[in-house]
Formats: structure tokens, sequence, C-alpha cells
């Protein structure tokens, strides 16, 4: 089959990029992302990885809000320079599949919590709008739509996102799953991420003839195709991280390190802990290798927190991975504190790494992270999983050749 030519918007650091490209089933004409560290990173991936030497142009560093100028390309701007634009680089191709999810902290049930305005007046709660702009310009076959499962519920303005997005997409011609909750939304540890991971996951397809039951092909797409690709044995932290060099405290800190990292592993290097947290990861952590589990309870961690630091808080601050478990959720936030990815070997006595986290993401080890430390955990924990996003990536040609056989069928 020809591959599928693919436009990649919000693309991040690429890890459903990533998934795409190991199918060997795309033509990437172009992604988008507007942050500088996710571009340098993905750029290279591109280049080294997958040998796509214009990889350069091809990853525009532009935002995506200003779509005319993303269409028809920009000059002289004082943060993203000059830009040839998307209708340049599709030239005279046909676009059959256009992917990425808008930044997902204003959909993000947390970061409602956190906002004193429920994230209300967050201009990200918008940005897909942008993405319907250049889906309407392009108009490929098919549309792939990733976000938190908090988007089902967020109501900025009185209407339900999902409403908005819906109306959107059916005004284009386009048709996605009624139901969202029951079909799109997906447990990612059922595709084999070592990570408890919901995701919402909007498949559209353009709609070319009149009698065809789209929303049939969907419910077959969701309910039998990608549903062949979940794994009968889940997968741990064990499994994702176990065999990497354990990394320990320094007797003395030296600056701000707190451990020898010097195993010369890309991204493998703590984060600076105080001697008191790194006795509260220990005593975490050894409660859970000797089954006591004391601090088996929000109350209890809460008062932890208020015996070893005099402060009080309403949300409790820590949490160990358990070795035969899938990971709690790899979030953004983790490049701001990682109290609550606590490593569970207690005598490492520290907070997962950057190499870590992309593990429990499911990036291969020869994806690179040269960015800051709290850069690549933000670009790690925003991504798709890329194992995820490989198994989607395999299953949409096949979508389109069920869509096609459909749309000959009724035509003929």
């Amino acid at each position: 089959m020809k591959k599928l030519n693919n436009i990649e918007l919000f693309a991040g650091v690429g890890g459903l990029l990533d998934g795409f490209e190991k199918t060997n089933s795309y033509n990437l004409i172009a992604a988008v992302e507007w942050m500088k560290p996710q571009v340098r990173t993905l750029v290279r991936r591109l280049e080294t990885k997958y040998h796509i030497e214009d990889a350069k142009y091809k990853v525009l560093n532009f935002d995506i809000q200003r779509t005319d100028e993303l269409l028809y390309g920009w000059k002289g701007d004082k943060d993203f320079g000059d830009g040839p634009g998307l209708v340049s680089l599709v030239g005279g191709e046909k676009v059959d599949v256009i992917s990425g999810g808008p930044p997902c902290q204003a959909y993000s049930v947390a970061g409602r919590i956190r906002d004193e305005n429920g994230m209300k007046d967050d201009y990200r709660n918008f940005l897909f709008e942008a993405y319907i702009r250049v889906v309407n310009h392009f108009r490929p076959k098919i549309i792939v739509f990733e976000n938190v499962e908090g988007i089902l519920s967020a109501i900025p303005t009185g209407e339900r996102i999902v409403d908005l997005i819906r109306d959107a997409f059916d005004k284009l011609g386009y048709e996605i799953i009624n139901d969202l909750r029951k079909y799109a939304l997906l447990d990612l540890t059922e595709y084999g991420i070592p990570q408890k991971r919901k995701r919402v996951i909007i498949i559209g397809i353009r709609r070319d003839v009149k009698n065809v039951n789209y929303q049939e092909l969907l419910r077959n797409f969701y309910g039998h195709t990608l549903i062949s690709e979940k794994v009968k044995v889940v997968s741990t932290v064990r499994d994702a991280i176990s065999d990497l060099p354990q990394i320990y405290p320094l007797d003395e800190p030296m600056k701000l390190n707190a451990y020898d990292n010097s195993n010369g592993i890309n991204g493998h290097s703590a984060r600076f802990h105080s001697k008191r947290d790194q006795e509260i990861f220990y005593r975490l952590a050894k409660d859970i290798e000797k089954g006591e589990f004391k601090y088996d309870s929000s109350e209890k961690l809460i008062e932890l927190y208020y015996e070893q630091t005099g402060n009080r808080t309403n949300v409790h601050k820590y949490h160990v991975l358990r070795w035969d478990e899938p990971s709690n959720t790899i979030p953004a936030h983790l490049k701001k504190d990682g109290l609550r990815h606590i490593h569970p070997d207690p005598n490492q006595k520290r907070s997962i790494t950057v190499r870590e986290a992309a593990r429990l993401q499911t990036f291969d080890d020869d994806f690179e992270f040269n960015e800051s430390q709290m850069a690549n955990f933000e670009m790690i924990g925003n991504a798709v999983p890329p194992l995820f996003a490989e198994k989607l990536g395999r299953l949409i040609p096949i979508l389109i050749s069920d869509v096609a056989k459909q749309e000959k069928k009724s035509e003929s």
C-alpha cells in the first residue's frame, strides 16, 4: 500500500509521530510545534533514527493559533524567524491523515483543580479551533485527535468542549464516534504501556458518500480492529526500568548533585533531593518492600508530610512506584515535583530519572533527551506513548481501506 501523507499538529517531542514512523506506513509532510526544546529534540530524532534529512524544514516551529501564517508562511518573526508554511510543504500532494492533540492542561482534572478559575480562562481550551482550521484547508481522509480524559467533562464556557469539537468536525463533513466515553476513552495499560494512563483517542472520517454508515465503520474500528492490539499481560514498572543501573545517594552532596550519576546513560541522572527527602523516600519504599503498609492512605501520607516539614497540605505529596504494577501517570508536572514518582528501591532514595520516565512512556533508549531536566520531563509527560502510537499507526491504513471498500460498494 502507498504510504499515507500525514501532518502532525501539536507535535511536542513526537511520541505520536515516532510511533507512526515505526510502522513505515507514513510519509511525514510536516509537523508543527511552538516549543523550541521539543522542536530540537524532534528534529534530532527524525534525522538520526529515520534519516529524514530535511527534518529541520519539515518541523515548523510556530504558533498554530496564527493559522494563516502557518498555512502560507511567515518572515522576520522575533520568536520564530522565517518559515515556508504548510501549503508550500504540501505542494500538490494529497494529505491523508492529520493527527495531534492540543495541550491538555486546560482539559485535565488536575489542572482545573489547581487553577482558581478551573482553567475557564485558559486560551488552550480553544486551540482545537486552530486544529480544525488546518483540517478544513487540507481535508484529510482521517483525523486523529488525542487528549486527556478530562476533555470529556471540560465546560469552560457553558458548553462541553467535546460538543463544540463534535459540531465543528460535523460542519466540516467529518464523522466521529457518537459515544466518546464508551469507545474513545482508552486505558493504555491494556495496550502494553507500563503506566496507568487514560486517553481519549478521537478518530474522524471524512464523509464522501451519502449512504455509507460511518458510525458503523467507527464502531468496528474501536470495537474490533483497535481491540486486537490489546495485551494479555500488563507491563509493570519492573518490566520497564529494573535493568537500568542503580543510582545511589552520595555520602556528601556536591553543590546541587546528591547522587552518583556516573552511569553515562542519556537522561539517567537523579535530580537533587535533600537528606530529609531521601530518608522519607527510604521509609516509604521500605514500608512497601517489607509489606507493612503503614502509609497506605492519603491521611497517613499527609500526616507524614506535616511531621517532616511542619507544613499542612490537603493533597498527599508522596507516591512510591510498585515494582509489579504499572506506574502512576507520568505527567508534565513531573518537571516541578518528583515526590509522587519515588523509585521503588528503598536504597536508592530518589525519584525517577528522565530515562526512567521515558521508559515508562515507552520511548526507546535511542530516543535522546538533551534539553534541561525540566524540559525533558515536560516533553515526556506530555507525549503520546510511542508504543501505543505505533499500534494505532498500524491500524489507520486498515481503517482507510475499510472505508474505501464501503464507499465503493455504496456507489456501485
